[in-house]
C-alpha cells in the first residue's frame, strides 16, 4: 500500500483532534456535575424547581469565569459548553415542538376581518380540504374562492381592496397577482413570527436551542434540550407577541429613587434569611467564593447597588433613557427587589406607576475582578393605573432597514391614520424626552425625540446601530402586525429523569456490543481479529469526535446508527479477511493474499458497493425524517465514511506491518479453523422452496394486515400520548377503565417498560386547537388516574423537572393535519429508497436482472416485517407502533439488505468474468457458497450488537431494535434465498428474449 506515512499521520492527526474536541464534553459534564452537587447541597426538601434553579444559577456564575485551564488556554463554562457534544431530546429531556403560524387568521387579519360571504365560505372549505391535504392554506383557499367566486375579486374593496392595502393591491387587481401579494404577506408574517421567537428562545436560557423554518408552509421547529419548565417554554413560544410605544423617565428622574431604594434594600437584607442563609462548611468555600456569596452576612452589608449599577446623570450631556445596568445573573434578584412594596413605596407620587423593562440585548462588560461579564440595562417606562401602553404595536403598516444621508443604517417605519395621529402627539409630547419600542417586556430602543412626527413615516437610529441591528428592530415593529399566536401541533416532551435513565441505558447497551463484538473477532479471527479491533475502536473516536465537531446533536437512535456503522466496519473486516483466507487457502502465500484481500479486485468493490447503498438510504432519511430520526442518518452516515477508512487503511496498516515483522497471521483460531470451508450448497435448485416459504410467510403478514391492522403511533395518526410512572405496580386494564369515564373513551394503555410505568394514548379533543386545550386534557389525566397517585400535586404530575417518583415522564402530541404530512413523507422516503437504489444497482452492474432481484428482495423484507408487527403487536410486552422510528427502521432493513445483496452480486460478477466455460447456475451457487462465511459471520456480529441495545437499550428504542432484529435477519435470508434466485430467473428470461 502506498502512502502509508501520510496516512499514519493523517489517523494521528485526526485522532488527537476528535479527544480534544470530545474532552470539552466530559469538562462541561464535570462543571454541572459540581452544579448539581452544590443544588442538591442547599435543597433539603428535593424540590425539583428549586435544584434547578440553582443548578441555572451555579452555571451562570462560572458562564464567563476562566475556569478550566489547558495549559495552552483558558476555558469559561460557555466556551466548553459551546463546543461540547450535543445531545438529543430523548438523551437530555426538553421539548421539540412544531408550531404553525395560522395562514387563515393572517388573512382575516389582511382582510380587517371581512364579512364577505364568498371569502368565509372559501376559508371553511379551505380548513375541511387541509385536513386530508398536504398542500399549503393558500393555495387551498385560492382554488376554494375561484370556484365559487363569481364575478367577486380578492381585490374587493370588502376583502382585500382595503385601504390599509391600497399600496399593494390596486382596486380591481386580477387574483393571480393578489394571491402573490398575499404569499408576499404571508412569508413576511412567518417571518416576523420566527425572528420573535428566536428572540425569545435565546433569552430563555437554555444551551444549544434549535429553531427552524420548514419550506414554505407556515411552520416552524423549535428545540430546547435540557429545558425543564415546560409550562414556561409552552407560554414562551405560543403567546402572541405584543408590540408597544412607551414613554420613558430618564436617569436623571430616577436616580433618587436609586439612591433611597439602595438605603432601604440594605435595611430589608440586613436580617433576610432567605438571602443569607449560614452556608453549609463541607467543601463549601470554594463554591461560596465562585458565586460571590460570602459564609459571613456581616462581613458583606448587601444592597441593591450590590446587583444594579446605576447610571448617574452628573450633567445635562449624561441625560440618557438607560437608567442602570446589571450582570445577566443578577436580573431576576433586580426584579425581586424593586418589586418589593416597601421599595415601590419611595417612589414619587408623579412616577408611582413606573415599570422597570430590560433591555432586549445584553452586553460584555469587564467586572470588578476584572473579568469580562454580560450586562444588561434597564430602563423604566412611565406606565399608568391600567397598565396601557401609549400606542399598540398594530398601527405599524410597514418597517424596513435603509440608510441615512450619512450612510449609516437606520429603521423606516410607516404607521396606519390612527397609529399616525397617536404618534405625533406622543412625539409632540416628548420632544427632548425618551420614547421607548418594547416587544414581550424587552425594550428594543429608547431613542431621543428631536421634533414631532407627523407624516405617519419616521425613522429610528443610533450612533452604534449595526444594520443587523437596524434589521431586527424593524422585524420587531413588524411584529405589531403579527395576526396569531402560533400554535403546537406537534410536540414531545422528555422529562430529565427518563433523559437520564436513557443515557444510562444507552451507554450500557453500547458498552455491552463493543465487547461482544471485540470478543468475537478475536475468537474468530485471533490476532488479525485484535488488528480489526484496533480499527474499530478508532472508527468509535472518529464518529465521536465528528459528531463534537460539528455541534451534531447525538440521539437515542443515532447512538443505534453507530452501533449499526460498527457492525458494517466489522462486515469489510469481514469480508477482507474471507477473501486473504480464501488465498492462504489456495497456496498464494501471506503478503500476496494480503495484498489480493485489500485490492479492487479483491474485497474493496464489493464493500465500497455495499458502504454505498447503505449511504444512499441514510440520505434518503436524513431528507425526510426529523428529530431522532435525522440523528440517526446523520451517525449512519458518519460512521460509513469512517468505518470505510479505519477498515480498509488502519487494519491494513497495522496488517502490513505484521507481514513485514515475518508475524504468522492464519486469520483462524482453533476455534474458528475449517469453518465454512469447501462448502459447495446448491441454493438455486432450493429457490422453489424459498419462494414456497417467502410466499406463505408474507400472505399470512398480508391477512393480518388487512384483518388486524398494524398499530399505527401518534405521529401517524394524530393524538396524545403519556409515559406515565406510579409508586406502585400497575393493571394496564384497569387504569384503562378508568380513565373511560374521564375521556369519555378508553384510551389506549400500556406497561412501558417496568409495572410501574404506563404508556397512555388517547385521541381526547385532539381536533380541538389551543395551549389551553393541552393544558385541560393533562389535567383530565391527572383527576382520572388521581386515585393512583397519593399526595402527588398536578404541579409535580406535569411533565419536566426531575422527579424522584410519580408523573408524567415524557408526552407526545401530534395534530391530525400534520399526522397525514408525516405518513406522506414516510411513505415518499420508502419508495424513494428503493427507487434510488435500483437505478444505482443498474448503473453498477449494468444488468436489469440485478436491480430487479435487489429491489424485489427488499421489498420482500418490508412485508415481512410489516407482518411481523401486524401478528404479534398485541402480545410483545413493549412498544410495536408504526411511526417515524419504525420507517428509519424499515429503510436501515433496506440499506442492510441490499449490503449482503450486493457483496453476494459482486461475487457473482467476479465468478462469472472468471469461469465463462462454467454453467451460470453453477456460477451462482458457487458464488454464494463462497460467500456464506462472510454472510453468516457479518449477520450474527450485527445482530449480537442489537441483541444488546435491544435487552438493555431502554423502553423507547426496544420497538425500532426489534424491527432491525427481524429486517437484519431476514435480509440475510433474502440476499441468499430470495435476491440471487430472483435475479437468475430473470436473467434466464432476458436471455430467451434476445
Amino acid at each position: 500500500m502506498q502512502n502509508k506515512g501520510l496516512i499514519k499521520v493523517f489517523a494521528i492527526l485526526f485522532g488527537l483532534v476528535s479527544l480534544y474536541q470530545l474532552s470539552f464534553t466530559f469538562l462541561a459534564n464535570k462543571v454541572e456535575d459540581e452544579a448539581n452537587v452544590y443544588a442538591e447541597s442547599k435543597v433539603s426538601d428535593n424540590d425539583a424547581r428549586k435544584k434547578a434553579n440553582l443548578e441555572r444559577k451555579y452555571l451562570d456564575s462560572v458562564a464567563n469565569k476562566d475556569i478550566i485551564n489547558l495549559g495552552i488556554a483558558q476555558y469559561s463554562y460557555n466556551d466548553v459548553k459551546d463546543k461540547e457534544m450535543n445531545l438529543g431530546l430523548d438523551l437530555k429531556g426538553g421539548i421539540n415542538a412544531i408550531l404553525q403560524v395560522s395562514v387563515k387568521e393572517v388573512l382575516k387579519s389582511l382582510s380587517n376581518e371581512s364579512k364577505n360571504e364568498v371569502f368565509n365560505n372559501a376559508l371553511t372549505a379551505a380548513d375541511e380540504r387541509l385536513k386530508n391535504s398536504n398542500d399549503t392554506y393558500l393555495n387551498l383557499f385560492f382554488e376554494e374562492f375561484e370556484k365559487i367566486a363569481g364575478d367577486t375579486k380578492l381585490s374587493d374593496p370588502s376583502i382585500f381592496g382595503t385601504k390599509a392595502l391600497s399600496e399593494k393591491i390596486a382596486f380591481n387587481e386580477e387574483n393571480a397577482t393578489v394571491k402573490e401579494t398575499l404569499q408576499e404577506e404571508i412569508n413576511s408574517s412567518i417571518g416576523t413570527a420566527f425572528e420573535v421567537l428566536r428572540s425569545r428562545i435565546d433569552k430563555f436560557g437554555v444551551t444549544q436551542p434549535n429553531i427552524q423554518r420548514i419550506g414554505n408552509s407556515g411552520r416552524i421547529q423549535i428545540e430546547l434540550p435540557g429545558a425543564k419548565d415546560i409550562d414556561r417554554v409552552t407560554k414562551l413560544i405560543t403567546s402572541k407577541a405584543e408590540l408597544q410605544f412607551w414613554e420613558v423617565y430618564s436617569n436623571a428622574e430616577m436616580q433618587n429613587f436609586f439612591f433611597a431604594a439602595n438605603a432601604k434594600v440594605a435595611e430589608l437584607l440586613k436580617d433576610d434569611s432567605e438571602i443569607e442563609k449560614e452556608k453549609d462548611s463541607v467543601k463549601k468555600d470554594d463554591i461560596d467564593d465562585l458565586l460571590g456569596e460570602t459564609t459571613d452576612s456581616t462581613k458583606v452589608q448587601k444592597n441593591l447597588f450590590t446587583y444594579l449599577l446605576p447610571n448617574v446623570a452628573q450633567s445635562q450631556q449624561q441625560v440618557s433613557s438607560l437608567v442602570a445596568q446589571a450582570r445577566v445573573l443578577d436580573t431576576t434578584t433586580v426584579n425581586d427587589l424593586l418589586a418589593k412594596k416597601e421599595v415601590r413605596a419611595l417612589l414619587p407620587s408623579e412616577v408611582r406607576y413606573a415599570k422597570f423593562l430590560w433591555d432586549y440585548k445584553p452586553f460584555d462588560n469587564k467586572n470588578v475582578d476584572e473579568n469580562t461579564e454580560q450586562f444588561i440595562g434597564l430602563y423604566a417606562i412611565k406606565s399608568n393605573r391600567k397598565g396601557k401602553p401609549t400606542i399598540e404595536g398594530d398601527v405599524i403598516l410597514d418597517a424596513a432597514q435603509v440608510f441615512d444621508q450619512l450612510n449609516k443604517p437606520e429603521v423606516s417605519m410607516t404607521m396606519n391614520s390612527s397609529g399616525t395621529k397617536q404618534w405625533a402627539k406622543m412625539t409632540a409630547d416628548n420632544v427632548g424626552k425618551f420614547v421607548a419600542v418594547v416587544l414581550d417586556d424587552y425594550v428594543y430602543t429608547a431613542p431621543s425625540v428631536n421634533q414631532a412626527i407627523t407624516g405617519g413615516r419616521t425613522s429610528i437610529s443610533g450612533g452604534s446601530m449595526t444594520v443587523a441591528e437596524a434589521e431586527d428592530i424593524a422585524t420587531v415593529l413588524k411584529a405589531g402586525k403579527l395576526p396569531a399566536a402560533a400554535r403546537i401541533i406537534q410536540a414531545e416532551v422528555v422529562g430529565p429523569s427518563l433523559g437520564q435513565e436513557a443515557i444510562n441505558a444507552s451507554f450500557l447497551s453500547f458498552g455491552l456490543a463493543i465487547i461482544l463484538v471485540l470478543l468475537w473477532m478475536i475468537l474468530y479471527y485471533g490476532k488479525a481479529g485484535l488488528y480489526a479491533d484496533v480499527a474499530l475502536v478508532v472508527n468509535i473516536l472518529f464518529i465521536f469526535g465528528i459528531l463534537a465537531s460539528f455541534n451534531a446533536v447525538l440521539t437515542l437512535p443515532g447512538i443505534a446508527g453507530i452501533i449499526l456503522t460498527i457492525g458494517m466496519s466489522v462486515d469489510a473486516n469481514v469480508i477482507i479477511f474471507e477473501r486473504i483466507k480464501e488465498g492462504l487457502f489456495k497456496k498464494k502465500g501471506l503478503k500476496q493474499s494480503v495484498e489480493e484481500g485489500f485490492s479492487v479486485k479483491g474485497a474493496l468493490s464489493a464493500i465500497i458497493d455495499a458502504n454505498i447503498t447503505t449511504l444512499l438510504t441514510g440520505i434518503i432519511l436524513y431528507v425526510f425524517g426529523t428529530g431522532p430520526i435525522k440523528g440517526f442518518a446523520l451517525t449512519l452516515m458518519i460512521g460509513i465514511a469512517t468505518s470505510l477508512f479505519t477498515a480498509v487503511f488502519i487494519t491494513r496498516i497495522l496488517i502490513d506491518g505484521a507481514v513485514n515483522k515475518g508475524t504468522n497471521l492464519t486469520f483462524n483460531t482453533s476455534f474458528s479453523k475449517g469453518w465454512f470451508q469447501n462448502i459447495n450448497v446448491e441454493f438455486l435448485k432450493k429457490r422453489k422452496i424459498a419462494y414456497f416459504i417467502s410466499g406463505a410467510i408474507i400472505i399470512g403478514g398480508l391477512v393480518s394486515i388487512f384483518t388486524i391492522g398494524l398499530k399505527q403511533g401518534v405521529d401517524f395518526k394524530g393524538g396524545r400520548s403519556y409515559v406515565v410512572r406510579f409508586d406502585q405496580d400497575m393493571s394496564a386494564t384497569e387504569v384503562a377503565g378508568t380513565l373511560k369515564d374521564a375521556f369519555g373513551t378508553a384510551p389506549e394503555v400500556k406497561t412501558y417498560g417496568t409495572d410501574n410505568q404506563l404508556k397512555i394514548t388517547t385521541v381526547f379533543r385532539i381536533d380541538e386547537e389551543g395551549v389551553e386545550v393541552d393544558e385541560e386534557v393533562q389535567n383530565t389525566l391527572y383527576t382520572g388516574l388521581k386515585s393512583y397517585l397519593g399526595d402527588l400535586s398536578y404541579e409535580n404530575f406535569k411533565p419536566g423537572f426531575e422527579k424522584e417518583g410519580a408523573g408524567v415522564m415524557s408526552y407526545v402530541k401530534v395534530e391530525p393535519t400534520i399526522a397525514d404530512d408525516i405518513k406522506t413523507s414516510a411513505l415518499y422516503a420508502v419508495f424513494g429508497s428503493l427507487l434510488v437504489v435500483f437505478l444505482y444497482i443498474l448503473l453498477r452492474f449494468r444488468k436489469v436482472s440485478f436491480s430487479i432481484g435487489a429491489v424485489v428482495a427488499v421489498f420482500h423484507d418490508v412485508l415481512i416485517v410489516l407482518g411481523v408487527f401486524s401478528i404479534f403487536y398485541k402480545v410483545m410486552p413493549f412498544d410495536m407502533e408504526i411511526g417515524q422510528s419504525f420507517i428509519a427502521a424499515i429503510l436501515t432493513v433496506v440499506g442492510y439488505s441490499l449490503n449482503d445483496t450486493v457483496v453476494i452480486f459482486d461475487r457473482i460478477r467476479e465468478f462469472a468474468g472468471i469461469h465463462t466455460k462454467w454453467q451460470y447456475s453453477e456460477v451462482v451457487d458457487k458464488a454464494l457458497s463462497s460467500t456464506l462465511g462472510r454472510t453468516i459471520n457479518t449477520s450474527l456480529t450485527t445482530l449480537l450488537v442489537m441483541l444488546a441495545i435491544f435487552s438493555f437499550g431502554g423502553d423507547s428504542i426496544r420497538g425500532f431494535m426489534f424491527a432491525l432484529i427481524v429486517g437484519v435477519a431476514v435480509g440475510t435470508y433474502s440476499s441468499l434465498f430470495v435476491a440471487t434466485p430472483i435475479m437468475y430467473d430473470t436473467s434466464k428470461k432476458e436471455e430467451k428474449n434476445k
